[in-house]
């Protein structure tokens, strides 16, 4: 394996997988800088050894500061996202803007400006945390969906464009993860019992992600057992949704 230690920012690095990417990638000896909205979780991660920006990233001054404070970068890993579960209808305005804003546009002004620095020096890897739902989308889900639907097709595009310039791009798309986002995404109760043996754990998509940056990938897709379904899905959809009645119509 190789040993060489790289320089690698982390965004949404204050909860859930990128909270636990940081740790693991501080642990290894990397120059990691962090950012996310949550001072503790920061100040936790700069006694580890981390380098903390606090931001809100949604803010496009904010996003060219942030960019101001970073060196060269090896790698950058973007697990910032939000989600509301709620069928369309019943959404909030706001709750769409703020999942389009978080999930879509973030990660794509981060990319055009990382990607510039990586390109005049002729290497990087640009990893994005995405998500099945992406490929298959489900009730309560639809634009949550549609905000990740959109990841896979820009990593897609972004990948040809940037494999000129001898830079990586991947996408990691786990399932359903146990993390505190469930609880905060959905208003109803059971959504987590619902899912059962699917759950995924953080330490699981965590240790997935940072193993591509060793070894660069196309896609990651956990438990491999998703990938399959989303292939079958993109074949078949509706003679998939017709097996599938149980889970694409959970109350």
């Amino acid at each position: 394996m190789n040993n060489y230690k790289k320089t690698i920012f982390v965004t949404g690095a204050t909860s859930g997988v990128g909270l636990k990417i940081t740790e693991l990638l501080v642990a290894q000896g990397h120059t990691v800088y962090a950012t996310g909205r949550n001072a503790v979780a920061l100040k936790v991660l700069e006694r580890l050894g981390a380098h903390v920006i606090q931001a809100d990233l949604t803010n496009l001054h904010t996003l060219d500061d942030v960019c101001a404070q970073l060196p060269p970068l090896d790698v950058a890993i973007f697990s910032a996202g939000v989600g509301k579960f709620a069928d369309a209808s019943s959404l909030m305005d706001e709750d769409i803007a703020q999942m389009i804003e978080l999930n879509v546009s973030v990660p794509i002004y981060l990319a055009k400006r990382l990607a510039s620095t990586m390109m005049e020096r002729q290497q990087g890897h640009l990893i994005f945390i995405g998500s099945q739902a992406g490929k298959v989308a489900t009730p309560k889900a639809s634009v949550y969906a549609a905000t990740k639907h959109a990841i896979v097709g820009f990593t897609n595009g972004l990948r040809m464009e940037l494999a000129p310039y001898n830079i990586n791009v991947t996408a990691i798309h786990p399932g359903p993860i146990d993390t505190p986002f469930l609880d905060k995404a959905n208003d109803t109760s059971g959504y987590r019992e619902s899912l059962g043996r699917f759950l995924l754990s953080v330490d699981e998509v965590a240790r997935a992600t940072v193993k591509t940056i060793e070894r660069p990938v196309r896609e990651v897709n956990i438990p491999k057992i998703m990938g399959l379904s989303s292939k079958l899905y993109a074949l078949a959809p509706a003679t998939i949704e017709f097996l599938g009645k149980s889970f694409f119509h959970k109350k």
